[in-house]
């Protein structure tokens, strides 16, 4: 696919993505910004409208306003200046409609996790053969139509694949620790990329905001804590005081509505009790000392430091247990601000692995 061909298709994608981010669909306000938006708004909008509202049905974890979150993030990645700063870091060969055919094994622990892989994939002119996670089916499977029907020529480069993969000429695969280990013994023999289990920390200064520390709150509590760029741990000073950040997050307090969070929360609750382990409760959110990274849903993890550049070779030493680092804190370096690990853009790439790169040296 050229760049200019790739950067108006998924751009008219966004585009259409974005009018439902909010919790009301208005096809009038938005027809009349972007008039390109009628046939398709015609043709989908309102299928693609009852699909958002049903998921939870199929998935109650994909709530209403976390498939909205999705949408949200990928149609800002999906803004035609985005992708123009993106693609213009690479070239890739004219493939000339006989693409490669790349195996993309996708999770589904947040709604459309794997949009980026066969974003990647069709831009470089490739064919996708698409192995579906059954809890995140119905979603990547509309948006390729929508697309489909926005550049016809994408329609024989996706293909979703019930069974086991198979004459695949490169493969990226996401999953558990358990699972990558079947993949990268299974596809052995092709080039990939094999991602496993990570999550994300935060390293706190002590001198954050209300404000800030609320933002820090969408970084632990969107998707209820599920995706690889949720924060599971927190680094924070010996003297800091974890009543007033329980305070803060007291504002998330709506999640504990929900039956499948609250009863991560109150199995925890109940198990940590039992062992006599000290913890910290606000009703929606439970924080435990601990060195490990990974945490349940519903529970945070907190160590304490007197020396940030401690926490600096902690960091480095997990890295490759650790997705993204939110953090205000001038020595430590690359931090993201808080309220942004949810909204990657597509330069921001899972385990840090470039797959444009990949892709495009593929002979």
């Amino acid at each position: 696919m050229k760049k200019t061909d790739a950067i108006q298709s998924f751009s008219r994608l966004g585009r259409f993505l974005q009018q439902f981010a909010a919790n009301t669909f208005d096809a009038k306000a938005s027809e009349e910004s972007d008039t390109q938006l009628s046939a398709l708004n015609r043709a989908h909008a309102s299928s693609f409208e009852a699909c958002i509202r049903e998921e939870h049905i199929h998935n109650p974890w994909f709530t209403d306003e976390a498939v909205r979150l999705a949408l949200s993030g990928i149609a800002k990645m999906l803004r035609a200046e985005v992708l123009e700063k993106w693609l213009k870091a690479y070239t890739w060969p004219d493939r000339q409609g006989k693409g490669l055919n790349i195996g993309l094994v996708l999770a589904g622990n947040i709604p459309l996790v794997g949009f980026h892989d066969l974003l990647c994939v069709l831009i470089t002119g490739n064919r996708a053969l698409v192995k579906t996670s059954g809890k995140d089916d119905r979603l990547i499977r509309r948006i390729a139509g929508i697309l489909s029907d926005i550049n016809p020529a994408v329609s024989n480069r996706i293909c979703f694949i019930e069974d086991r993969l198979t004459a695949c000429d490169a493969v990226i695969a996401t999953g558990s620790n358990n699972s990558a280990r079947y993949f990268e013994y299974y596809f052995r023999n092709m080039p990939h990329i094999i991602r496993k289990n990570r999550n994300s920390v935060a390293v706190l200064s002590g001198t954050e905001t209300d404000e800030e520390l609320e933002l820090l709150g969408h970084d632990i509590f969107d998707y209820f804590g599920l995706g690889c760029r949720n924060v599971t741990k927190l680094y924070i000073p010996i003297d800091y005081e974890l009543k007033n950040l329980l305070g803060v997050l007291d504002r998330f307090v709506g999640l504990a509505h929900h039956h499948k969070y609250a009863n991560n929360v109150d199995y925890h609750r109940a198990l940590y009790l039992m062992n006599q382990d000290q913890i910290l409760d606000n009703g929606v959110l439970l924080l435990k000392e601990d060195r490990a990274i990974a945490s349940p849903p519903g529970v945070v993890f907190y160590e304490r430091y007197t020396e940030i550049e401690k926490v600096k070779k902690v960091l480095k030493s997990r890295a490759e247990e650790i997705q993204c680092c939110i953090s205000l804190h001038p020595a430590v370096e690359g931090g993201l601000k808080p309220g942004d690990s949810q909204v990657p853009m597509p330069w921001d790439y899972a385990d840090g692995i470039d797959t444009m790169n990949f892709l495009s040296r593929l002979a």
